[in-house]
Order: structure tokens, then C-alpha cells, then sequence
């Protein structure tokens, strides 16, 4: 496995765009100054899902992104590979990811709505798109306006 960098270079696409998502996703959960295990549980499954990835391979995936999440508030590198690596329908998807995270405590700070609308922006994702993922989320948590 190559995902990270600073340990090895990644030698695929896939692992670039696990790694970019996964740094993504751990800094939407940071955004209020409090990562619970909600969160987190969230995140693994969602890497695990989406990516292929054993329980191992996504808690490994997971301390590597989280490394470089806290060593910088740079998120265009990771946007670029993003927008670069998915389609535009796993761009919506992965804001809806970025949504469940957020809500993965029930709640909706500030930041973490404007962190969503920085990386709709980034990502190349309208803000209504990014809406709608953000209304499905809500009705399937049960967090309906």
C-alpha cells in the first residue's frame, strides 16, 4: 500500500484520491475543535467503503491523512486531486461524506458550513449540490428543518 506522503510516494491515482479524501473528511470532523468517535467510526467506514480498504488498511490511511491535516490548513493540494481524480457525481458523493461527517454529532457549527462551501467551491461542486447532499443527509439522520 502507497497512500502517504513522507512515507512513500503514492504510485496510483486511487491512493492519491483515498488520501486527499480522507484529509478532507478528517478536517471536516476537526472543525469544531472536538473529534469523537462518532466521527471517526464515519470516516473508517466511509474509506473502507468507498476505497476498498480493511479495517487496518483505513485506520492506517486515516493516522497518515490525520498527520498532514494537522501539520497544514492548506486544503488546495487535496482539492486538486479531487477535482482532478473523480467525476462530478464523486464529487456530490464525497460531499455528502463531508456532510455525514459534519453531522456525525448532531450538529452544524459555523465553520464547518463554511469549510463545506470552500470545498464545494474547490471541488468544482455547486452550491446547490452541495445543498442537496447536505438535505439528504439531514432526512437520513432524522435532522429535518
Amino acid at each position: 500500500m502507497s497512500y502517504f506522503r513522507g512515507t512513500e510516494a503514492p504510485d496510483r491515482a486511487k491512493d492519491d484520491l483515498s488520501f486527499a479524501a480522507a484529509v478532507l473528511l478528517l478536517e471536516a470532523a476537526a472543525q469544531d475543535d472536538h473529534v469523537d468517535e462518532a466521527e471517526t467510526d464515519k470516516i473508517r467506514a466511509i474509506l473502507a467503503s468507498r476505497f476498498g480498504l480493511g479495517a487496518d488498511e483505513a485506520r492506517t490511511l486515516m493516522a497518515a491523512a490525520g498527520k498532514r491535516q494537522a501539520e497544514s490548513a492548506q486544503l488546495l493540494r487535496f482539492t486538486r486531486t479531487i477535482k482532478d481524480g473523480m467525476d462530478a457525481a464523486s464529487r456530490e458523493q464525497l460531499m455528502e461524506w463531508l456532510w455525514e461527517v459534519i453531522y456525525a454529532d448532531g450538529e452544524e457549527h459555523d465553520l464547518e458550513a463554511n469549510l463545506m462551501r470552500r470545498i464545494a467551491g474547490l471541488i468544482y461542486v455547486e452550491d446547490a449540490i452541495s445543498g442537496a447532499a447536505r438535505k439528504r443527509v439531514r432526512r437520513r439522520l432524522g435532522l429535518e428543518d
